[in-house]
């Protein structure tokens, strides 16, 4: 069945950095533009940043352009997110998606998410 799960979250250090892993499962990912969303606490999921087919381009909100950084490995079949100089609004769930359509979306899988917790 298709399932994307995302890992690699966890209690982190402010200034230091992450690196999360989403594994596509159930298709084929490489197809789809693969997407990072981040759902703070009493806050609505926003875009982070997403990557085409093949990767070849990638687009990041203005917030996370800098210190955020996606990139995929087809053979692998998933997709990566790395932050660096982590600050504490960084805080919050973070979710994989695959859009067959568009970056803006729709997405038409996600994964369960993983938490990402940035102490000062």
């Amino acid at each position: 069945q298709v399932h994307l799960e995302e890992s690699g979250g966890g209690l982190v250090q402010a200034g230091g950095s992450v690196r999360l892993s989403c594994l596509a499962s159930g298709f084929t990912s490489k197809w789809f533009i693969m997407g990072w969303f981040r759902q703070a606490p009493g806050k609505e999921r926003e875009f982070v940043a997403s990557t085409s087919p093949g990767g070849s381009k990638t687009t990041y909100a203005d917030s996370s352009e800098g210190r955020f950084a996606i990139s995929r490995d087809s053979t692998k079949n998933s997709v990566y997110l790395e932050i660096t100089n982590l600050k504490p609004e960084d805080t919050g769930t973070y979710f994989c998606g695959a859009s067959r359509t568009s970056a803006s979306g729709p997405y038409d899988f996600w994964g369960q998410g993983t938490q990402v917790t940035v102490s000062s």
